[in-house]
């Protein structure tokens, strides 16, 4: 860990010389990020996750910025061509990008107009152009002419300089940085549709004849940009005026006006025209491609997050329907931990239209299982469950509500290895029918099953780098996990693999032991799995939850390293552990921390103030689900179609999906309403995550209704 690196951290992220040290020095010893963020507040001081993982990726990036300034500057060395200002420029140099700049020169080229002009011997032509001096470049000229190396006149001798200086100039970092900058603030990006592209669908019709800024088009434009022309139907370009970036680089090099002057500013302009225009607009292009893959990536991460940390259900029993017209409706009762109870086919729809018996045997499904809610997936046929449930209900005078489920992705985890485990003996669509219900149960304990892409939440997956997006998703997924903590005996392997420290080959074993010997009932028994180690142990035991082990702190978010600690906190405050859990506990501790200084208690037991802050507040709140307080699911008893709809009518509903141009908001219907943008509040909203998240209950106001193609919009100003 050098000083440099640190400065560079401390400065670019804004944090304390001890914030940093500490962060890059747990991270350095092969500590996640969570049981950082959680555990080693007194060394970060405090930092979120969000500010660790930048910690970590600034550090990743200077690293590697160090170690291509030391390849830049032995390549040039190897050339026998590093000055003292050169190695100066590499020392300086905060970005990849300028690096690139400084090798530029020296990089091994092909053979280009500039080398066999210098091949030629027209360098030191050249140098004098570049220095101005008095005399006639004509006369200079003729001393170079020689038809064996077709230099037939002076013109042909001048252009081969030209050509050498032109070379010069788009290497020359200052040109180089000047122009990027002119261009990237002011260029304009150009669409056109290109004649004979098909787009028969009219999908990219708004970009036929299109412009604007590249320093404001925002990245979902961006995206439909790169798409449009990858399909071949757009032709797609950067613009920047001429005329006003040539006097950029002339100011540059002229020095005043003489002989040499045109011969100089036609090498300028060639230069820019043939060398450094393309190079930078393709630079320009892949930038702001690169953003709007990044920006991508973030809603989409965003939208998971929200998605995996919707509030579980408790005590609740599902009787779970995934839709379907001539196989059926799959149906499966689950009890309030997961647990397939019976599962079935009914066949309430056409061709079959067997309503009755459907009704009889979801009424004695219902009644056996004493379930208390329904949940629906929102595929093929979902409407017209939808009505069948709903009329049942109505009819039967039922106290059960039902929930539409999204169910993006149950298909895909009905046919993986997770699923055959855990139901060897089942069908693949019944599979998916518990899944269904376990998303209405527990959102974060099923999803995780799950590939991130495949769940719904996302739109522009199949346009950005695959790399960061599986990169930024399994972040989030790490982060919800332990963010919420698992319980050991009930925590399937692929729920098990995203916590801190644990591999799955570990989460695995942890499965085939519990189902060996039972239950765990500490902790400690961790250390008897396969493959967990003190190292590993101390990265995931605090994110392990046993909700009736041996010790009430299992059960908590304490990890075992603290447990003496609060232990010794407790027997200063006259109780123990025992007592935690018995009646009135919470309140008689309550009133004994109001008599105590933290700050005075931490020094005596010798522990950070963080930390026995988190031990009050795990003691105060044993097993609390972090998620409490989060949006429920909506329940519906009755059922909307558009022809309920009028515009002006208000509504509540969830919202599904958040996109840079908007929300969409399940209010019931077969299709999601749209909240455009400008619709999500009384003022301009930069970014819709701003107003709203996925699993929030909104009310919004209908604004209109489509029914020929099926849209609706909506408003959240009501």
């Amino acid at each position: 860990m050098t000083h440099s690196l640190i400065d560079s951290l401390t400065k670019e992220l804004k944090l304390t010389r001890k914030q940093v040290e500490g962060t890059l020095h747990l991270l350095d010893e092969g500590n996640t990020i969570p049981f950082i963020t959680r555990y080693r507040k007194e060394a970060t001081g405090g930092l979120d996750e969000q500010k660790i993982q930048e910690v970590q990726d600034k550090a990743e990036y200077f690293r590697n910025l160090s170690e291509k300034k030391e390849e830049v500057l032995k390549k040039i060395q190897d050339q026998g061509k590093c000055t003292e200002e050169i190695a100066r420029q590499i020392e300086k140099a905060t970005a990849l990008k300028t690096l690139e700049d400084i090798y530029l020169p020296f990089r091994p080229k092909k053979r280009t107009r500039a080398t066999i002009a210098r091949e030629k011997g027209l360098e030191p032509l050249a140098e004098k152009m570049l220095s101005q001096g008095g005399e006639n470049p004509q006369k200079l000229a003729q001393a170079y002419i020689d038809p064996e190396k077709k230099l037939l006149d002076a013109d042909n001798v001048l252009q081969g300089a030209m050509d050498i200086v032109a070379e010069i100039i788009n290497e020359d970092v200052r040109i180089r940085e000047r122009v990027r900058q002119f261009t990237f603030s002011y260029a304009q990006i150009i669409s056109l549709k290109i004649k004979d592209g098909e787009d028969q669908a009219g999908v990219y019709q708004d970009y036929y004849d299109y412009s604007e800024n590249v320093n404001k088009i925002p990245p979902h434009r961006v995206l439909a940009l790169d798409r449009g022309e990858a399909a071949g139907v757009l032709r797609v370009k950067i613009s920047i005026s001429e005329e006003e970036i040539l006097p950029l680089m002339e100011r540059i090099y002229l020095k005043g006006s003489g002989a040499w002057t045109e011969y100089l500013k036609n090498a300028i302009k060639d230069g820019y025209k043939r060398l450094l225009s393309p190079a930078i607009t393709r630079e320009l292009r892949k930038e702001i491609t690169e953003k709007a893959h990044l920006h991508a990536i973030h809603v989409f991460a965003e939208n998971l997050r929200n998605l995996l940390l919707i509030s579980p259900l408790k005590d609740m029993r599902i009787f779970a329907i995934d839709p379907g017209f001539a196989s059926g409706c799959k149906i499966a009762a689950l009890s309030e931990t997961g647990e397939l109870l019976e599962h079935g086919v009914i066949y309430p729809h056409p061709p079959q239209k067997k309503t009755d018996k459907a009704e009889k045997i979801v009424e004695e499904v219902c009644q056996k299982h004493n379930l208390n809610a329904i949940a629906i997936g929102n595929g093929t046929a979902c409407r017209e469950t939808e009505v069948f449930i709903s009329d049942w209900i109505e009819k039967k005078k039922q106290s059960l509500v039902y929930s539409i489920v999204n169910e993006a992705g149950a298909s895909v985890y009905s046919a993986s290895a997770a699923a055959r485990d855990e139901f060897p003996e089942l069908d693949a669509s019944f599979r998916g029918t518990v899944s269904i219900g376990r998303r209405l149960l527990d959102p974060l304990a099923e999803l995780v099953k799950i590939d991130p892409k495949s769940l719904g939440v996302g739109l522009y997956q199949h346009d950005v780098n695959k790399k960061e997006l599986e990169k930024a998703l399994q972040r989030v997924v790490e982060s919800c996990v332990n963010f919420v903590g698992v319980d050991l005996n009930r925590a399937s392997a692929e729920l098990l693999s995203y916590v801190s420290g644990i591999n799955r080959r570990c989460a695995k074993s942890i499965v085939t032991k519990r189902k060996a010997l039972g239950r765990f009932s500490s902790r400690e028994q961790l250390k008897k799995v396969s493959g967990i180690g003190e190292e590993v142990f101390t990265q995931c035991a605090g994110f392990m939850r046993i909700s009736q082990g041996k010790s009430f702190l299992d059960k908590t978010a304490i990890h075992p390293e603290s447990y003496s600690a609060c232990e010794v906190f407790l027997e200063k405050l006259s109780s123990s552990v025992e007592d935690i859990g018995k009646p009135d506990s919470l309140g008689n501790l309550q009133l004994k921390l109001k008599q105590v200084s933290i700050q005075k208690m931490a020094q005596e037991i010798e522990i950070g103030e963080p930390t026995l802050k988190d031990i009050i507040d795990n003691l105060m709140r044993p097993g609390r689900d972090p998620r409490e307080g989060l949006p429920a699911p909506i329940f519906r008893k009755g059922v909307l179609s558009l022809d309920d709809l009028e515009p002006e009518m208000c509504l509540t509903g969830t919202v599904r999906n958040v996109l840079d141009f908007g929300a969409f908001i399940d209010i019931g219907l077969k299709t999601d309403g749209l909240v455009h943008v400008s619709e999500m509040a009384n003022r301009f909203v930069r970014d819709p995550l701003d107003i709203c998240k996925v699993g929030d209950n909104v009310e919004v106001r209908v604004l209109s209704v489509d029914k020929g193609r099926g849209r609706v919009s909506l408003s959240m100003i009501l």
